[in-house]
């Protein structure tokens, strides 16, 4: 496991640095991000990707299942100036209400939909937490890709840096961990993220299932986040690259902005 995933106070740093370089960029080339707007993140963790909106002074929420991230999120930002316009809520999505919580213009979901079981109810879920103009930044690995089981998670070191095992079949798989010593907590978690993963071909059909639409997508062959990670130039996936199926194997990353159609 990388010294990062345990070091959850550096993780937020590294998330924040990524957003103010990379993900603020990339939606304001198709949407203005003015300071009114309320900016939203489900699967928030600690709120990292948050703190650039609220260091612009936006009104920022953050939603996530663990009491636990949320309570570090709320320590971590004890002493920003704008603490004032932040909340963090540790809650299902399904169970918030969305007449409670103002509506989002802007989204955020880095490194969340791949987590997320069935992702076309929940895009349904969130289009009722959306303002009528409203976007969603999307950023994922690819299932294929060969890191896209996060089993960088993995505390053996040999097998937190091997790539596409994960697509193995599922008994070879949990096999192969078995026998590296990890923990039946850290199976579970990989196991889970294979029972959700999901294609850049899949995630284009629930986009449009959803009744949303495009505004803006980018493979990667070398991932933004990369640059913080691993000292690694960030680099868009070749145009020859861009063949069904075989993308999927080499984009370390999906980067998209999607609105509603109506």
């Amino acid at each position: 496991m990388q010294e990062r995933h345990t070091n959850r106070e550096r993780y937020f740093i590294e998330q924040g640095i990524v957003t103010e370089k990379y993900i603020i960029p990339y939606i304001e080339a198709v949407c203005p991000i003015s300071p009114e707007m309320v900016i939203g993140e489900i699967g928030c963790g600690e709120g990292g990707n948050l703190r650039p909106f609220l260091d612009r002074g936006h009104k920022v929420i953050g939603i996530d299942l663990s009491q636990s991230k949320i309570e570090n999120g709320i320590s971590y930002y004890a002493e920003h100036p704008m603490k004032h316009n932040l909340t963090l809520i540790a809650e299902d999505i399904y169970d918030s209400d969305p007449t409670l919580i103002p509506k989002f213009d802007i989204i955020i979901m880095r490194d969340t939909i791949e987590h997320i079981p069935n992702q076309a109810i929940f895009l349904n879920r969130v289009r009722d937490f959306l303002t009528p103009q409203g976007k969603i930044f999307f950023g994922f690995p690819p299932w294929c890709m060969p890191f896209g089981g996060h089993q960088q998670l993995c505390k053996n070191k040999f097998m937190s840096v091997l790539p596409y095992y994960h697509l193995l079949p599922p008994f070879l798989y949990k096999g192969i961990l078995k026998l590296a010593g990890e923990s039946t907590e850290t199976i579970e978690g990989l196991i889970e993220v294979r029972d959700t993963r999901i294609s850049i071909n899949r995630f284009n059909r629930i986009i449009k299932a959803s009744r949303f639409s495009f505004v803006r997508k980018d493979l990667y062959l070398v991932n933004p986040g990369y640059e913080i990670k691993f000292k690694l130039k960030t680099r868009k996936l070749p145009g020859f690259l861009h063949i069904p199926y075989l993308r999927d194997f080499m984009a370390t990353s999906y980067y998209s902005v999607v609105q509603k159609e109506d």
